[in-house]
C-alpha cells in the first residue's frame, strides 16, 4: 500500500493539534516502512478515479489507495471513510472489504 496516502490520511485524522499529526510519520519511520512511489500510469488512474467519484467525493489519498489496491490485487481497506469506500470500486468492479 502506498505509504504516502496512508501517512497523508493518518495525519489528517490526527488533526492539527500540537505534535499529533507528526506521530503518524514518526511511526512509519520507526517501523522502517518504505514510501512507495507511484508511476505516471498509476497517477493517471488516480486522476480518473477522482473524476469518476467526484460526487462522493474521492480525495487523492482515497484514490491512491484504490489504485495501489488494484495494482497489488488487494480488496481489504482499513478506513474510517466507510461512506466513500462503500461506493468505490477497483478496476475489476468489485467492492472493498472494509476494516474494522
Amino acid at each position: 500500500m502506498t505509504t504516502e496516502a496512508v501517512v497523508t490520511e493518518a495525519t489528517h485524522l490526527l488533526g492539527r493539534g500540537a505534535a499529533l499529526p507528526v506521530r503518524a510519520l514518526e511511526f512509519v519511520l520507526a517501523a522502517e516502512i518504505p514510501v512507495v512511489h507511484l508511476p505516471v500510469p498509476a497517477l493517471r488512474q488516480v486522476a480518473s478515479l477522482m473524476g469518476k467519484y467526484a460526487d462522493v467525493p474521492m480525495d487523492f489519498a482515497d484514490a491512491t489507495l484504490v489504485a495501489v489496491g488494484d495494482a497489488l490485487g488487494l480488496s481489504r481497506v482499513f478506513t474510517t471513510d466507510r461512506r466513500g469506500f462503500a461506493a468505490y470500486r477497483g478496476a475489476r468492479g468489485l467492492a472493498f472489504t472494509l476494516l474494522p
